[in-house]
């Protein structure tokens, strides 16, 4: 039996991801197959139980899974901490690194019932269908950092290799010719090295694609253009900063950031997560949006275990349920039908069998 390293994590995670995990095992109720889930302290919950944000048995279960399933780490109690000791950098950063999960990929897809729940105008999100692809093990996140003295400063390093670009930007065309056969590679080659380097092996990669549509954008331009016109993108693919800061930009695309699944791959095995944080102002209140993290279920079964079917049966009761006017805090607008966040799973799970 497939084995799923469930990681709750901090704040809202604890409550967001046995909702997703009833809708899974809803989904594939009856079906031929049956997921083995068993729960791993993570993030400063670990901490708090261990001493360390990413313990060893944790890692080594991770290693060991077919899939990993991801709450959100961090919060307010751990932020003094020193940088690397806190859940974000050691559990995070560390997973990504151990598991060397380079692709990062978040759908941003508006759901007809969720048009007026963006603060963009209707006519701007409507059509928004898009997915971006981060790199997720390279860049000013792992490289060098340090602080100097007389004058002070601090630096942080941004490296790519040839081999870390290749293997996201390949993956870019291939999700692209699967789409729209549109891909945009974001970079800032009028000021940075790594962004000219970047842009010339896209260019030597795309030669085993003419039948994708390639295109370039600076990533200033391409905050712009995904608030004016976001209809215009297919596929984004990106570096790790830049993929960071516009992810979490599309996510108001689709009316919150509690609506964006996210998965993140090393061509083996898989690592899904909601996009958001921990929230812990909202933790233990019953009031996260869960949809996120259920719709993560979705990409696990599409991209780990090739159950399309039964991901698009969580995807379109998500819709179902959205459809019928319920919606958690987040989205809520006058005259939805507000629910709590083991409700909200109710309403899916129900959907499910609709």
């Amino acid at each position: 039996m497939p084995k799923v390293a469930v990681l709750p994590g901090d704040g809202i995670g604890q409550e967001i991801v046995p909702q997703a995990i009833r809708v899974l095992r809803g989904v594939l109720a009856g079906a031929s197959l049956q997921l083995e889930f068993k729960e791993y302290p993570v993030g400063g919950a670990a901490i708090d139980a261990v001493g360390r944000a990413l313990p060893e048995e944790t890692l080594t279960a991770c290693r060991e899974a077919d899939a990993v399933f991801l709450g959100a780490v961090g919060g307010p109690k751990w932020d003094t901490l020193p940088a690397p000791e806190r859940p974000e950098t050691a559990a995070l950063l560390g997973l990504r690194k151990a598991l060397g999960l380079y692709a990062n990929i978040r759908p941003v897809r508006m759901l007809p019932a969720l048009v007026d729940a963006s603060t963009l105008k209707r006519e701007v999100v409507q059509n928004t269908d898009l997915v971006v692809l981060r790199e997720l093990t390279g860049g000013l996140y792992f490289g060098e950092k340090g602080r100097k003295d007389n004058p002070p400063a601090a630096y942080d390093l941004m490296l790519y290799t040839e081999g870390e670009v290749e293997r996201i930007v390949r993956l870019g065309f291939e999700t692209a010719r699967l789409r729209r056969k549109k891909l945009c590679s974001v970079d800032k080659a009028n000021v940075l090295e790594t962004s000219r380097f970047w842009r010339e092996v896209t260019l030597r990669v795309a030669a085993d694609y003419p039948e994708v549509e390639l295109t370039h954008m600076y990533v200033d331009n391409a905050a712009m253009q995904l608030v004016r016109y976001p209809e215009q993108f297919d596929v984004l693919v990106t570096e790790n900063m830049f993929g960071d800061i516009l992810t979490d930009l599309a996510s108001m695309l689709s009316g919150s950031i509690g609506m964006m699944a996210s998965a993140s791959l090393n061509g083996k095995k898989g690592l899904y997560e909601p996009a958001h944080g921990s929230a812990p102002d909202i933790a233990g209140k019953n009031l996260a949006n869960p949809l996120a993290t259920i719709l993560s279920g979705a990409l696990m079964l599409r991209y780990s275990f090739a159950r399309e079917k039964e991901a698009l049966a969580i995807e379109e009761a998500v819709g179902k349920v959205l459809d019928a006017g319920y919606r958690t805090g987040d989205l809520a607008q006058a005259g939805d039908k507000v629910l709590g966040t083991k409700e909200m799973g109710d309403a899916v799970l129900a959907a499910l069998g609709g």
